[in-house]
């Protein structure tokens, strides 16, 4: 190697050496500002656990309020609702039951009822009902968009179609 070469190496390593340090700090950064968010709101949630139950029963009708104006917020009522949605499949048309448990506006529970006409839609309408809990519990109803759930595609027009009348019917 000639000398300016090595020269220049020490420097290019430095340099890299640099903007590796600065992409970990930033990195380091963001991870902070997440990992902070829990840490503060895990002595909350252990706080009641220690405490004697008197104690416990003593904060009770505090949270009532904190709940009511939560409740003042909702856009949905609480409950659990059933609708029918309909698609087409290249067989005809098709329909699928759609069960939703709602709670602060959050989906806590589903139920998909497959009502197939044909066999390929059997199949399809199981896998979807089979995958679409893990794709939507714990979501805000207003967020649902169901496209694709376990391979099956058309499913989910029905079912955002359920969804759309399960909206109009819990809403307070």
């Amino acid at each position: 190697m000639t000398a300016p070469a090595r020269a220049a190496f020490p420097l290019r390593k430095r340099v890299l050496t640099a903007l590796a340090a600065v992409s970990i700090l930033g990195a380091a950064g963001c991870a902070g500002a997440e990992a902070e968010t829990p840490a503060a709101d895990a002595p909350a949630a252990e706080a009641p656990a220690a405490e004697s139950p008197a104690a416990a029963a003593t904060e009770a009708p505090a949270a009532g309020p904190t709940a009511e104006a939560a409740a003042g917020d909702q856009t949905y009522e609480d409950g659990t609702y059933t609708q029918t949605g309909g698609y087409q499949s290249p067989a005809g048309p098709e329909e699928v039951g759609v069960t939703l448990t709602l709670a602060a506006d959050v989906v806590t529970a589903v139920e998909v009822e497959p009502m197939p006409d044909n066999p390929t839609t059997t199949m399809y309408q199981e896998r979807f009902a089979g995958g679409i809990s893990e794709a939507i519990v714990g979501k805000k109803l207003d967020e649902l968009a169901v496209d694709k759930v376990a391979g099956s595609s058309l499913t989910s027009g029905g079912f955002n179609e359920a969804a759309d009348k399960i909206k109009s019917e819990a809403q307070l």
